[in-house]
């Protein structure tokens, strides 16, 4: 699938969620596919205000605008998605989403259809892509892999390259406020 590389940026705006530095990020939905701009990026907002999401518990505070951002979200069709991704050294072979120098690249087919290895509905896959890609503009540059069987992924795992034991997660933190963690890979 691809689209024509141009992007619609959501003209929305939100107050600051959680408390740590202010990271200001704008989102952006490819032109040509059935999405608003505006939907996705409530839907984002959401999630990173969220009780157990990394506003929550000091990683950082984040704002959603529609202008001057820190990191842009975007949400690009397969084809779009490996072309920005390549340019900074990563091969994400029409399935996977990305960090890059301008922030977040997120594959269309992985927010529509969620991933084969995650026991959960596209929308809280969806959840795990904000939670994951986001992680890395925090600052957080390694992956984590399973902490054991029956445990729950880290959202820091590469959960779409298989859970080894581990079950499916999509936030960094547990309903108690504990980080999830495992080994770094």
């Amino acid at each position: 699938m691809a689209g024509p590389g141009t992007f619609t940026t959501a003209q929305s705006s939100g107050s600051p969620v959680g408390s740590g530095p202010l990271r200001r990020y704008r989102v952006q939905v490819e032109d040509g596919i059935d999405m608003s701009a505006e939907d996705a990026a409530a839907e984002i907002q959401g999630i990173l205000a969220h009780e157990r999401s990394w506003a929550a518990h000091g990683r950082g505070a984040f704002q959603l605008v529609s202008s001057t951002a820190d990191f842009v979200i975007k949400i690009a069709t397969p084809a779009t998605a490996d072309r920005l991704c390549l340019a900074e050294g990563l091969d994400t072979r029409g399935e996977l989403n990305c960090e890059t120098s301008e922030g977040v690249v997120v594959n269309l087919r992985r927010w529509t259809q969620g991933s084969p290895q995650f026991d959960g509905t596209p929308a809280e896959y969806r959840h795990l892509i904000i939670n994951h890609e986001v992680g890395h503009e925090t600052g957080i540059r390694t992956h984590l892999g399973c902490s054991g069987p029956g445990e729950l992924a880290p959202v820091m795992m590469q959960q779409i390259k298989g859970l080894n034991g581990c079950l499916s997660n999509a936030w960094p933190y547990d309903e108690h406020g504990e980080y999830i963690s495992g080994p770094t890979v």
